[in-house]
C-alpha cells in the first residue's frame, strides 16, 4: 500500500481543521462529522483549542483511501504558532494550502508558500469557503497565479484539452510531449507535481463537503510515495506530554524500519536509549505496533534525548525554523515558587519547543523567555498552570533586537595564563541580509593541526554570541577561522574555548557594529476615505510602502513597518475604521534599527563590563598571566595578520641566504620583529651593547670590516649532536599522537627505539628531552638506552630550558641541531648558533635512514 504523510497549511480562519474533517469523513474514516464552531471536531483535542475554535498544536490522523494510507497532519494556521507549523513541514511528502475563496491570498498564506518552496514540498491548492458570497474562482484563480506560481493549474475539469494544455506549458519537456500526443500521461502529471512544476488547484466548501471527494481523488492518483533506503532513519518533529506525563517523541521513519526495544544513539553518538513504546496516532487514539516501516508517523516513548529537528540514523539534524520570535517576556512568578524550581519546569516546555528561548538573567535574578505575540502568550499561560499548578504572569514584551557589522575585521582571542596556551585568529565579514551566522574554516592542516580547528568551529557553533552595542545576539555575519596556534604540552581543550570566544568579542569590538530590529510585511486594506490616514500613520511609524492599489470602495496599501511601531496598530484600523479595515502582518526578517541610538542608550549595556563575555585577552609574562585590553592585543599577538598587507619581495630573504646576511643575535632579531617581540614578552628584554651617538656609522661600518666586529667562527670537531624534544614530536607524528592516546609510555618507547635506529646509522650523538611532569619523579634523569641519551627533566624544568642551555653550551665546539617545532624554541636555538628541524623534516630524515637501512640488509641478503 502507498504510504504519504500530507499536512494542512493556511491563514488562520480559512476552514484548515474543517477541511480535514470533511476528509476523515468523506473517505470514511470518521462516522460522525465534527465542527470547530461546535467544539466537536476530531483534531482539535486540547480544551482550549476547542474553547478559541484555533489549532494550536500539530495533530495526525491516519486516512485510507482506495490503495492509499494518508498520514494527515493538521498544523496551526495562527502567526504565533507559525514554529510549529514550520517543523511539521519536514516530515511531509505533499501538502495542502487552504485559501479562502473570499479572501483570497493573504499575508500569512505568502509565509507558507515561501516555506513551501524552501522546504521543497509538492503542494495541493485547495479553496474553500466559494458557497459565501464574494466568492469569485476567476478572480482567486487568477490572484493565485499571480502571488503564488504560473505552475498554478485548475484540476477541476481534468478531461479538456485546455486542463492539458494548461499543464503543458509548465514544463518545456511536457510541452513536447503535449504536441507530440495531444494529451499527457497519468505519470507525466505526477511526476511534474511531484517536482513542484504544477500546483494542482480545487474549488469548494469543506463545510458542506463540496469539492472535498475530488480532492482525496486528485491526491490519490497523483501523489507518489517517495524512496526510502534500507537503513534506518528518523526525523524527529514534535516532543510532547501524553495524559500520564510520558514524553512522547513524535518522528516520521525515512529509511528501513523502527521496532520496539530497538537502542538509538543521539545525533553526536553521545547517548544511546531504548524505545519503550511505539504509538501511531489518530487524534486521541493510537495503536501500538511492535514494529513500523519508512513512511510512517509515530510518536515513541523511552528516548529523552531527542529534540524537534534531529536527525537518527541516517538522516541529518535540520536547522531551526526560520519564523522565529522577536518578542521576550519576563516571568511572573506565584508567591511561594522557588524560581530555579519554576525555571526546571519550563525547561521541559522548552524541550517540547526549543523557540521559546527560556533564560535566567543572572544579575536581575529573573525568568524570560521567547514568544511570537499575545495568543502563545495566553497559551502558554494556561499550559503552565494545567501541567504544573502554577499561575505565572507576563510583563510586557520586549523587541528582541540583533546586531551584525559592516565592515571587515579580524577577530584575535589569546589565553595563556601559566601552563596554558591558544590562540585564535577569526575573519569576520558582513553577511547578506538574513543569512544568519555562518561559521567556516578556511585554515591550513599545517599552520594548525585538523582536531584543534574542529574544536574551534565546534565553539564557535555552541554558543550565542552576543554583540558589542545592546548584548544582543549577533546575525548576518560570516565567521571564518584563519589561523591558530596550539603549545604541544600546554594546550588543552578549554584553552581554545577562551581564545574563540575572545576573538569573536575582540573582532566584534574592533568592527563598525549596527543595531538590527524585527521588521513586517503587512498588508492594509481601508476604506477609500481612510486611505490618507493610513499612509500618515505608516510614515510616522518609520515604515514604507508602494503606491496604493484601489478596488472598488477599497484601497490596499502595502510596505513594511518596524514591529516596535506597529504594535497594537490593529486596534487602531478597526477603530479609525469602524470595523471595515483589515491589517494582516507577516515578520520579514530584521533590517537596521530605525531609532538605534535611543534603543542602545535605554538598553545600558556595557561591553566592557561584561564579565562574561570579555573582549580582551590573556598573555604570560615572567611566569604569570596578564591581561591585555581589547584594542592591544594586535600589538601582542603571536601570529601574524591575516588582513596585513604582504611584504615586497624585495625586502623578503627566503631559506639559507636568510640567515647569511645576520651572524649576531641582535641582527637575527632585527629580521622579524615579531619574533623579537615574542621573545622579549616571553623571556625578558634583551641586553645589548650600548651604542653612542654614532651607533650608525659603527653599524655601517660591519659591512666594511666584519672581521674586528664579528664573533670568530667556531672551530669545530666533527662530532654532530641531535637534541630531540620528545612530547613535541610525539604529538607532531600522526602515528605516535595516536598511540599515545592508548599509552603514553608506549609512545615514548617507541619514539626511543626509532632514535636507537636512527643514530646507529647516522653516527651522531642523540639526546631525547622528556618533561618531567609527563613522568613520574621530581628528579632529572639521564638514561643510557640502546645508544642515546633519554633525558627526564627535573620537576620545575621544562625540555625547552634544558635544550636551551645544552644547545648553548654544545653550540661552542660541535655541530648541533634540535628537533623541534615549537616557535619560540626554534628562535633561541638559533640564537644559540645551533640549527634546527622541524618535527615534520625530520620524521621524513627518519623516512629515509629506515630504507636505507632496509636496502642495505637486503643487499647483503643478497650478496
Amino acid at each position: 500500500m502507498k504510504k504519504i504523510v500530507v499536512g494542512i497549511l493556511a491563514h488562520v480562519d480559512t476552514g484548515k481543521t474543517t477541511l480535514s474533517e470533511a476528509l476523515m469523513y468523506c473517505s470514511g474514516n470518521l462516522s460522525k462529522l465534527g465542527r470547530v464552531d461546535h467544539r466537536s471536531s476530531f483534531l482539535d483535542t486540547f480544551s482550549l483549542e476547542r474553547e478559541r475554535g484555533i489549532t494550536i498544536f500539530s495533530k495526525q490522523a491516519i486516512l485510507h483511501y482506495e490503495q492509499t494510507e494518508f498520514t494527515l497532519l493538521d498544523t496551526p494556521g495562527h502567526v504565533d504558532f507559525s514554529a510549529e507549523a514550520e517543523r511539521t513541514l519536514q516530515v511531509l511528502d505533499y501538502a495542502i494550502l487552504v485559501i479562502s475563496g473570499t479572501d483570497g491570498v493573504q499575508s500569512h498564506t505568502y509565509t507558507l508558500w515561501k516555506l513551501l518552496r524552501k522546504y521543497n514540498i509538492p503542494c495541493f491548492i485547495f479553496v474553500n469557503k466559494m458557497d459565501l458570497d464574494g466568492a469569485d474562482k476567476h478572480i482567486v484563480m487568477n490572484q493565485i497565479r499571480t502571488k503564488l506560481s504560473d505552475g498554478c493549474v485548475d484540476f477541476d475539469d481534468m478531461q479538456s484539452n485546455e486542463f492539458f494544455e494548461n499543464i503543458a506549458v509548465c514544463d518545456d519537456k511536457l510541452l513536447e510531449k503535449y504536441y507530440e500526443t495531444d494529451t499527457l500521461a497519468h505519470s507525466d502529471i505526477a511526476g511534474a507535481i511531484k517536482h513542484r512544476q504544477v500546483f494542482p488547484c480545487l474549488f469548494g466548501s469543506a463545510l458542506r463537503l463540496d469539492g472535498v471527494q475530488n480532492l482525496l481523488k486528485c491526491l490519490d492518483n497523483y501523489s507518489q510515495m517517495p524512496d526510502y533506503g534500507d537503513e534506518f532513519g528518523g526525523k524527529v518533529y514534535k516532543i510532547s506530554e501524553d495524559s500520564a506525563g510520558n514524553r512522547l517523541t513524535f518522528l516520521k521513519v525515512t529509511g528501513g524500519t523502527l521496532s520496539v526495544r530497538e537502542v538509538l544513539k543521539s545525533p553526536k553518538n553521545i547517548d544511546s536509549e531504548k524505545i519503550n513504546q511505539i504509538r501511531i496516532y489518530s487524534g486521541e487514539k493510537f495503536t501500538s505496533p511492535i514494529e513500523v516501516q519508512a513512511g510512517t508517523i509515530c510518536a515513541v516513548t523511552g528516548i529523552t534525548f531527542a529534540k524537534p529537528g534531529d536527525g537518527l540514523g541516517t538522516e541529518k539534524n535540520s536547522a531551526l525554523p526560520i519564523l522565529e520570535p522577536v518578542l521576550t517576556y519576563k516571568v511572573g512568578l506565584p508567591a511561594g515558587v522557588d524560581a530555579h524550581t519554576a525555571l526546571s519546569k519550563l525547561r521541559i516546555l522548552e524541550s517540547e519547543d526549543p523557540q521559546l528561548n527560556i533564560f535566567w538573567n543572572e544579575p536581575l535574578g529573573e525568568i524570560h523567555l521567547r514568544l511570537m505575540g499575545e495568543i502563545q502568550l495566553e497559551v502558554l499561560q494556561s499550559i503552565i498552570e494545567q501541567r504544573f499548578g502554577m499561575h505565572v504572569t507576563f510583563g510586557t514584551g520586549n523587541i528582541i533586537y540583533k546586531e551584525t557589522i559592516a565592515n571587515k575585521v579580524e577577530g584575535v582571542g589569546h589565553f595563556e595564563p601559566l601552563r596554558h596556551y591558544a590562540e585564535v585568529h577569526l575573519l569576520l565579514k558582513p553577511g547578506k541580509r538574513g543569512s544568519g551566522l555562518v561559521i567556516k574554516s578556511d585554515c591550513r592542516d599545517d599552520r594548525l593541526d585538523k582536531n584543534w580547528q574542529r574544536l574551534i568551529l565546534t565553539h564557535l557553533y555552541e554558543k550565542t554570541h552576543i554583540g558589542v552595542l545592546t548584548g544582543s545576539p549577533v546575525t548576518d555575519i560570516e565567521i571564518t577561522l584563519v589561523s591558530g596556534k596550539a603549545h604541544s604540552k600546554h594546550t588543552e581543550g578549554g584553552d581554545f574555548r577562551q581564545a574563540t570566544y575572545r576573538a569573536v568579542r575582540q573582532g566584534l569590538r574592533s568592527a563598525q557594529s549596527i543595531l538590527l530590529e524585527p521588521v513586517y510585511e503587512f498588508f492594509l486594506e481601508v476604506p477609500n476615505e481612510n486611505i490618507g490616514r493610513a499612509m500618515s500613520d505608516i510614515q510616522r511609524m518609520s515604515g514604507s510602502f508602494e503606491p496604493p492599489i484601489s478596488n472598488g470602495e477599497f484601497t490596499t496599501l502595502a510596505g513594511t513597518a518596524p514591529v516596535a511601531a506597529m504594535g497594537g496598530y490593529v486596534k487602531e484600523v478597526i477603530q479609525y475604521t469602524r470595523g471595515k479595515g483589515r491589517l494582516n502582518c507577516s515578520l520579514k526578517g530584521y533590517e537596521p534599527c530605525h531609532n538605534a541610538e535611543e534603543i542602545i542608550e535605554r538598553i545600558g549595556y556595557n561591553c566592557d563590563n561584561d564579565i562574561n563575555n570579555p573582549c580582551d585577552s590573556v598573555f604570560c609574562s615572567h611566569g604569570a598571566g596578564h591581561t591585555v585590553k581589547w584594542n592591544e592585543v594586535k600589538d601582542y599577538m603571536h601570529l601574524p595578520s591575516v588582513l596585513a598587507k604582504p611584504k615586497s619581495e624585495n625586502t623578503t630573504v627566503h631559506g639559507k641566504d636568510a640567515f647569511a646576511k645576520y651572524r649576531t643575535q641582535e641582527d637575527l632579531f632585527a629580521l622579524d620583529k615579531e619574533l623579537m617581540q615574542i621573545f622579549e614578552q616571553t623571556y625578558g628584554p634583551i641586553v645589548r651593547k650600548n651604542y653612542n651617538k654614532t651607533a650608525k656609522r659603527h653599524v655601517a661600518a660591519l659591512n666594511t670590516d666584519n672581521q674586528n666586529h664579528r664573533k670568530p667562527t667556531p672551530k669545530y670537531d666533527g662530532t654532530e649532536y641531535v637534541l630531540v624534544d620528545g612530547y613535541n614530536v610525539i604529538y607532531s607524528w600522526d602515528k605516535l599522537r595516536y598511540a599515545a592516546e592508548g599509552s603514553f609510555d608506549g609512545a615514548r618507547e617507541s619514539l626511543i627505539t626509532i632514535l636507537s635506529n636512527y643514530q646507529g646509522f647516522k653516527k651522531c650523538e642523540l639526546i631525547a628531552v622528556f618533561d618531567a611532569y609527563k613522568v613520574k619523579g621530581g628528579h632529572r634523569e639521564i638514561e643510557r638506552v640502546n645508544g642515546i641519551s633519554v633525558v627526564y627533566t627535573k620537576e620545575a624544568e621544562t625540555a625547552d630550558m634544558y635544550i636551551e642551555r645544552v644547545s648553548h653550551k654544545l653550540a661552542k665546539n660541535h655541530r648541533v641541531r634540535v628537533v623541534t617545532s615549537d616557535g619560540l624554541e626554534q628562535m633561541i636555538i638559533l640564537g644559540n648558533g645551533a640549527l634546527r628541524v622541524s618535527s615534520r623534516a625530520f620524521q621524513e630524515e627518519i623516512k629515509q635512514a629506515e630504507e636505507e637501512i632496509r636496502r642495505i640488509i637486503s643487499d647483503t641478503c643478497n650478496n
